[in-house]
């Protein structure tokens, strides 16, 4: 448990402590209550079947030390607690009501003190299934005293209840608020007593809300609001939001004439690639709605209606959920690809036509290509003349070819505010409006334009190929950064081809410069398996078969002049390849040089983009410069200094070619990230070339990543309109794709 502070005046966060480890599992669940200015009481419940209660005592001024004490630790018997709430009694100043939920399917009533010693008091019955969520409200007020409290508890059962508490010494429990003769529809059904010092209070059933078709995650009461100018008088709404995992959420409020609680508001994720939401939270305000669900999505509706309820989608950040394995610039820079092990590949993208006057353009996830089955490892930008293509492996053993279809380039144009960017007889040549996901399958199939616009002719002979595409995905030209809802099945690309040829789930893929050629390699333990297959960009035949390594060749790249191919392996190797091309069919290649270049795997590789040197980078922590000398043999040029931790990944960007200077990109296992200067000094081509390296920057912790680096990109420098400023791009481990602005002196 880490407490955070937030700051009013910089609106920042600020780590302040981490609390000592209390329990022997995870921690599931805390709340906590306010008890005044510079008092709180913290409960936390884990899956070792213990509640910790704690006193947190605030600084009184700016900086000052917070105290975390320990007060009580609360075995609750073999079945963990799942939710947790904690409130203030009403009507009696320094009373506590802790509930409790979990596995048992009753909700537990404690009662306490500011000090502690927590007393089980009575336990609420009527759920059939796991405790998800309980939440107090704040007192309700009768006759402007506070005299009850309301708990709502969602459950596994697909139900929400509500509960009320009320003070039996109240005037409102003396007016004959349980006579037999008053019972309706809305009259409460008594529970059990909380006694609480020389209190009492009634529990009784206010209602029992059913709507969901699913579990219910999470419940939360509306955010009080301010009652008074001076903002010391707060009013709760009786309004209570709801998440399912039926990929809807859900407000609840009293009908006014009758006092039956209805459901007001229904929205949700229709999508059939979501699997429900795990929680749902308000905007202080209460004119906004946030949902989380699988992977980390968030789902954000706001209230746009004057004086009624008109709930719309918002935008809102999105990412991965999983490691980020692989990133690749497209062929202009207009975007970044990355692939990922949550199965997606996705499209990010600075949005110029918002009005916005930052310095940098705000950056979208502005299509998801891909919505796979296998975890995506590698991905490869066609860099050729034409519409956008790229090629992406993953753990299967064939490379799948994708098309950007008609909706993705007008949508880029809007988001890049120019024509689209190819030539107009390809624009007139695509005839793909967007793409299907087949549910009983990993393809997706192509939605053409002359189909969008007209009804889909099928009949009975296509029954399977109905229940694979439904529901129908309906791609549009985006004018605006798109929701997740849109992201999520109405931006994939269709797959073109496949291309079948390795033995074991692919593991890297590259193109050149020209985009002509592809090469691929998969995961490998014997060399007949760790051969790199070379593909023929349009035809898509296999056109060579390159044996060297004996393990899984992890990295490949074809040099700026496309004459070679540099692979790095686990078997601490690396490889230069000859590549010459004869026509547009014929490639001929032949090994030029392979050498045991580190004691340890190689991750990662990069060329010079203004000459014959490139770079490796192992996970014995050391970056080598390397040289093809007169076009037949490789010489070790320098070595970088030790790192401090394994080198994951390599990115080598041109910055003056008269002089042959650059800057290499390098990260690492740690996730930290350095940028080093590198000079080649003019020789003959048949000499080693002098390199004068040395460190321009290290990247500051907080902007790196927090475990490895699996991939480096610059964007092309040379077709960007000022080369003393470049963009690095980086993805990790952390799930993360960061992209660097570097100003170059």
């Amino acid at each position: 448990m880490i407490l955070w502070e937030y700051s009013l005046l910089d609106c920042k966060w600020t780590h302040i402590m981490q609390l000592p480890k209390s329990h022997k599992k995870g921690v599931t669940c805390i709340t906590g209550v306010i008890i005044s200015p510079t008092d709180a009481l913290v409960a936390s419940t884990s899956s070792d079947s213990t509640v910790n209660i704690w006193e947190v005592a605030f600084p009184s001024t700016s900086g000052g030390k917070c105290n975390f004490t320990l007060l009580e630790s609360i075995h609750v018997g073999l079945k963990p607690m799942v939710a947790l709430s904690l409130a203030e009694l009403p009507g009696d100043a320094g009373k506590i009501v802790l509930a409790m939920g979990g596995l048992d399917n009753k909700v537990h009533m404690y009662c306490g003190e500011r000090s502690g010693k927590f007393v089980r008091t009575c336990e609420l019955k009527g759920h059939t299934d796991w405790i998800r969520s309980l939440d107090f409200s704040l007192p309700i007020l009768t006759d402007g005293e506070p005299d009850s409290i309301f708990l709502v508890s969602s459950s596994q059962d697909k139900g929400i209840r509500i509960w009320k508490m009320t003070d039996r010494n109240s005037p409102a429990s003396t007016k004959g608020t349980y006579k037999k003769e008053e019972m309706s529809l809305s009259s409460y059904i008594e529970g059990p007593l909380l006694i609480a010092g020389s209190c009492c209070y009634q529990i009784s059933l206010e209602s029992l809300l059913i709507g969901h078709e699913d579990w219910v995650y999470s419940v939360v009461w509306q955010p009080p609001l301010v009652f008074s100018t001076l903002a010391t008088t707060y009013h709760q709404p009786l309004s209570i939001l709801s998440a399912s995992m039926d990929k809807t959420m859900m407000i609840w409020k009293p009908e006014k004439t009758t006092g039956i609680w209805m459901n007001v508001v229904s929205v949700g994720e229709l999508s059939h690639c979501a699997l429900g939401f795990y929680g749902g939270h308000w905007s202080p305000n209460g004119d906004s709605i946030l949902a989380h669900g699988y992977g980390g999505s968030f789902h954000l509706w706001r209230n746009v209606g004057g004086g009624f309820d008109d709930w719309q989608p918002q935008r809102i950040p999105s990412g991965h959920f999983a490691s980020v394995s692989d990133i690749s610039w497209a062929r202009c820079g207009e975007y970044i690809l990355s692939v990922s092990h949550d199965q997606t590949t996705r499209v990010f993208a600075p949005w110029k036509n918002e009005a916005s006057l930052q310095k940098l353009d705000p950056w979208h996830e502005i299509a998801r290509p891909q919505v796979h089955g296998h975890d995506i490892n590698c991905v490869a930008i066609i860099k050729g003349k034409g519409n956008h293509r790229f090629v992406c492996g993953a753990d299967e053993k064939v490379s799948r070819v994708f098309e950007a279809p008609l909706s993705f380039l007008k949508t880029l144009s809007h988001a890049s505010l120019c024509a689209i960017s190819f030539a107009e007889d390809d624009q007139l040549g695509t005839q793909v409006l967007g793409a299907n996901m087949s549910a009983l399958g990993l393809s997706q199939k192509p939605i053409y334009v002359q189909a969008a616009n007209g009804t889909p002719d099928r009949n009975s002979n296509d029954g399977f190929d109905t229940l694979e595409t439904i529901p129908d995905a309906v791609p549009v030209v985006l004018t605006e950064p798109p929701v997740e809802e849109q992201l999520a099945w109405h931006t994939l690309w269709p797959e073109t081809h496949k291309l079948y040829g390795h033995g074991n789930e692919l593991f890297s893929l590259c193109c050149d410069h020209e985009g002509k050629l592809v090469a691929s390699s998969c995961k490998a333990q014997s060399a007949p398996v760790a051969e790199i297959w070379l593909w023929q960009v349009g035809s898509w035949k296999a056109v060579g078969r390159l044996h060297s390594h004996s393990l899984t060749v992890t990295q490949m790249e074809f040099s700026h002049d496309n004459k070679m191919l540099l692979a790095v392996s686990r078997d601490r190797q690396f490889s230069v390849f000859s590549i010459d091309r004869r026509g547009s069919e014929e490639v001929s290649y032949h090994l030029l040089a392979r050498q045991e270049a580190h004691k340890r795997i190689i991750w990662t590789c990069s060329w010079n983009p203004f000459g014959q040197e490139f770079a490796t980078g192992s996970r014995d922590k050391t970056v080598k410069i390397w040289a093809v000398v007169a076009e037949s043999t490789v010489k070790h040029v320098t070595t970088l200094p030790q790192f401090g931790s394994s080198v994951t990944a390599l990115s080598w960007v041109g910055l003056d070619r008269l002089k042959n200077v650059g800057l290499l990109a390098v990260g690492m296992e740690n996730g930290l990230i350095e940028l080093w200067n590198l000079s080649a000094k003019g020789g003959e081509i048949t000499e080693i070339p002098e390199l004068t390296v040395s460190l321009a920057v290290r990247l500051d912790l907080l902007m790196c990543h927090v475990s490895s680096v699996n991939r480096l990109a610059w964007r092309d420098s040379e077709k960007s309109a000022d080369c003393r400023s470049m963009q690095l791009a980086s993805c990790g481990a952390d799930h993360c794709v960061r992209i660097f602005e570097v100003d170059v002196d």
